[in-house]
């Protein structure tokens, strides 16, 4: 026993004696020589396909449950805390195109070799409700990653943080608080956790666990516009300036990050300026493009761009319908955003590898013409020529001239604006929301790209 005590005091120690966080692979990129091979080292941002093995399942709560999974090659999963993989799930059967959905991990990189994603049931989803009642251990599933600027830094003198989550945004805030608890150095955390019901909380076990054994952890659990149910001692309650000043009387010295559904998000962003928080000390899990996430998401593509100039993997990102959508919030499917850690909202196309065939032109007296430029996109079923310059982007070109394309986080990185190009060269200049695959098929992302020649899009 007195040897138990002394290691946890030793640790003690140790966490009091260190500055701030620093995450392991920090010095390791600083110590080799050359972006190559400190990419070659470990790149937590640095995403690339493989195959891995579920090990183990774990319910977390009534209607979620973790997945945990190790790379068949034996390599670790270098990663940053709040990423998330793109997964091909093969719900049609091993023979036919699988769908492909976007999930936070859940687990903590500082165990890399094997890794977690946690996966909210909707009896409306359809990979979802699969998951939960197909994955078992021994399936072996093909996954892209890690993608996401909705992270902890690399290194942080401070490390004071507010956890904002409700509902399904628990997931990335979950694998942040496992590796704070992982690591040693100062840290002052708070968690403010929504949820709709008390039996769905996930992670509720570990999270009390955390609180009592790390005295940098704090954890507070909130159930909205709810009576007090009977033998809940917790809050009750909307997010609220009010709340955040009661539970973070300090959160203007605090870096915030915030993940749930869209209408959470909006509360969130209305109440963090009355109690004093800058917007560049907030960062918020949604490809909605806010100014935080658009900073996060160029950072992080000259980073991947310094260490790999040739670097062609990349990720399919859509959301399916929010599973478990808070009613407290009286949310709608419509109301809900392309999260990262949620299932999508944007169907997938079932015949993503497969080469679209053209379709017969308009009749040239029926086309028109608009724009002005060296080159024409040729849009097949809008019937429609745009003149464009090699400079201007191609969706905002579209768009501006009539051409309805679907899309969310106009970064490259969700793919929810994919389109086939049937004829033409483009330059593309993604953040990993399209796979090699599909660009080798003709698809590529028009949010991120320019035009190289004249175009045929089957759009």
């Amino acid at each position: 026993m007195s040897f138990d005590v002394d290691v946890d005091r030793g640790a003690v120690s140790l966490a009091l004696r260190t500055r701030g966080l620093e995450m392991p692979w920090n010095r390791v990129l600083a110590a080799v020589a050359g972006p190559a091979r400190a990419a070659t080292a470990l790149g937590p941002w640095y995403p690339e396909e493989f195959q891995a093995e579920c090990v183990e399942t774990i319910p977390e709560s009534q209607d979620c449950t973790t997945f945990v999974f190790r790379r068949l090659d034996g390599a670790p999963l270098a990663f940053r805390a709040g990423q998330y993989l793109n997964i091909d799930f093969p719900v049609d059967g091993e023979e036919a195109e699988p769908v492909s959905r976007s999930y936070s991990l859940s687990s903590a990189p500082t165990s890399p070799w094997t890794f977690a994603v946690t996966v909210r049931r909707d009896p409306a989803g359809r990979v979802s409700s699969w998951a939960h009642a197909t994955i078992r251990p021994g399936m072996i599933l093909d996954m892209l990653g890690p993608v996401g600027a909705f992270h902890l830094p690399d290194y942080d003198r401070r490390a004071r943080y507010l956890f904002l989550a409700a509902g399904s945004g628990i997931t990335p805030i979950m694998s942040m608080i496992r590796t704070i608890h992982s690591l040693p150095g100062q840290a002052d955390v708070c968690l403010l956790y929504h949820g709709s019901s008390p039996d769905r909380f996930a992670f509720v076990d570990e999270l009390d666990f955390l609180e009592k054994a790390d005295f940098r952890i704090r954890v507070v659990y909130s159930l909205g516009d709810r009576e007090r149910p009977e033998g809940w001692g917790a809050r009750v309650g909307r997010i609220s300036a009010e709340m955040i000043d009661a539970v973070a009387p300090d959160a203007n010295g605090r870096q915030v990050y915030a993940c749930g559904p869209q209408g959470y998000l909006e509360q969130v962003l209305d109440c963090l300026p009355a109690v004093g928080v800058d917007d560049t000390s907030v960062f918020v899990e949604s490809f909605t493009g806010d100014s935080a996430t658009r900073r996060e998401y160029a950072a992080e593509l000259a980073a991947a761009t310094e260490f790999a100039e040739d670097l062609q993997v990349a990720t399919e990102e859509s959301t399916e319908h929010q599973s478990a959508v808070l009613d407290v919030y009286d949310l709608t499917a419509a109301d809900l955003p392309a999260l990262a850690h949620v299932e999508p909202t944007v169907a997938v196309d079932a015949e993503a590898s497969a080469p679209v065939p053209r379709t017969p032109d308009a009749p040239e007296g029926e086309r028109q013409v608009v724009g002005a430029g060296a080159l024409t996109m040729s849009f097949v079923r809008s019937g429609l020529d745009v003149r464009i310059d090699p400079e201007q982007n191609i969706l905002q070109a579209a768009r501006a001239s009539g051409v309805r394309i679907g899309a969310n986080c106009q970064e490259g990185m969700c793919g929810s604006c994919k389109i086939v190009k049937l004829e033409g060269d483009v330059d593309m200049h993604h953040q990993g929301g399209i796979r090699a695959r599909e660009i080798a098929a003709g698809k590529f992302l028009p949010c991120c790209s320019t035009a190289v020649t004249d175009l045929v899009i089957d759009a």
